[in-house]
Formats: C-alpha cells, sequence, structure tokens
C-alpha cells in the first residue's frame, strides 16, 4: 500500500487554492492524491449555505485568504467575479492523467484566484486549454460525457459518507483535515503510519 494523502478540492474554493500551493511548497518527496468533487453539491448533502452567499463571511473570507497567502508568500488575488461555476472544470479533472492532468490543475487554480480571469466564458477557457495543448471542443466533448458526470457525482457522494463538509480536506489513514491550514498535522500523521 503507497502511503500518501487524498486531497478533496474544488476549484471553486480559495482555500483549495491555497491548499494546492502549499502541497506544491512540500515538493515531490510527499504523495498527494487530488480528488475533485462539487463543493456546492457537497454543501447541499450537509445543508450548508455557502460564505459567498453569507455576506460577512465572504467578506471575512476574502480578507483571509488574502492575509494567509501574503503571510505563507503565495500570490492571490479574488477574483472579481466569484462565484463562478466549476462543474466543467471539475468534471475535466476527470478526463486527464499524468502530467497533463498537473498541468491543468495548477493552470486553472492560478487563473480564478491569481490572475483573476472569468474562466466561465468558452473564450478565455479555449485560451487557457490551449497553452497546455488541450482542445477546447475535445474537453466540452469529454466533460459532458455521462461517465465523467456520474464519476464527478460519486466522487462527491463520497466524500460526503466520509464526513467530509468542506474544501479542501486532506484525508490520511482514515481521517479527514478540514483546511488549508492543516497539511501539517496530515502530513504528522502520514508520517506516523508504519
Amino acid at each position: 500500500m503507497t502511503k500518501g494523502i487524498d486531497f478533496y478540492f474544488d476549484f471553486i474554493s480559495p482555500y483549495s487554492y491555497i491548499g494546492h500551493k502549499r502541497i506544491e511548497q512540500q515538493g515531490k518527496e510527499l504523495n498527494f492524491t487530488y480528488k475533485p468533487i462539487l463543493l456546492g453539491g457537497l454543501h447541499k448533502s450537509w445543508n450548508i449555505t455557502p460564505q459567498a452567499f453569507i455576506e460577512p463571511k465572504k467578506q471575512f473570507m476574502i480578507m483571509d485568504c488574502e492575509m494567509v497567502s501574503k503571510k505563507l508568500n503565495i500570490d492571490f488575488k479574488f477574483n472579481s467575479k466569484f462565484p463562478l461555476g466549476t462543474v466543467k472544470l471539475m468534471r475535466g479533472c476527470l478526463t486527464l492523467e499524468g502530467e497533463q492532468l498537473n498541468k491543468y490543475i495548477k493552470l486553472i487554480f492560478d487563473a480564478y484566484w491569481k490572475d483573476d480571469i472569468d474562466i466561465s466564458g468558452n473564450a478565455n477557457l479555449s485560451s487557457l486549454l490551449a497553452k497546455i495543448d488541450i482542445n477546447i471542443d475535445n474537453f466540452h466533448k469529454k466533460t459532458e460525457a455521462e461517465e465523467i458526470k456520474e464519476r464527478l457525482k460519486k466522487l462527491t457522494n463520497d466524500a460526503f459518507k466520509k464526513n467530509i463538509f468542506g474544501a479542501p480536506t486532506y484525508v490520511v489513514n482514515n481521517k479527514n483535515f478540514w483546511g488549508q491550514d492543516r497539511i501539517e498535522f496530515a502530513i504528522e500523521e502520514l508520517n506516523s503510519i508504519t
């Protein structure tokens, strides 16, 4: 059995972006497996109102993400069009593998939370995907496939069954560590496995 940490994320979450950047800072020594989910679907399952729809929480989230990113030397800009839908983008994670998947995740996270790009429009998305040699027409076709839609629903439902209620969540040794600031705890748990 390979020791590793599962990283449950959604591009819509600025904290998932920060968690992703913290994983990048760890280097290649640790094995992180990215698990795409639909945060909106997860919130619905738990009957949680997202922060984006509670104005004081949204304002706190903006301030908090900027403060944390500055402290961690992470380039961050809260997206001026937030919240942008990510269903197609999350499905996209399930159509790619290996290094192309890694490039895609980095590209979309950076576009959303570093470069303040409206990734909901086809024109911007097309030019972004071209940077990593993904054809936009093929991308649309694959992300509309029933198999991909069902896989994303299943991953989200599996997260719910594991008592995951937010993103990012790190899972290691059947233990959940919710929030970008719990990465060290997840790593400690990983290192405790013999």
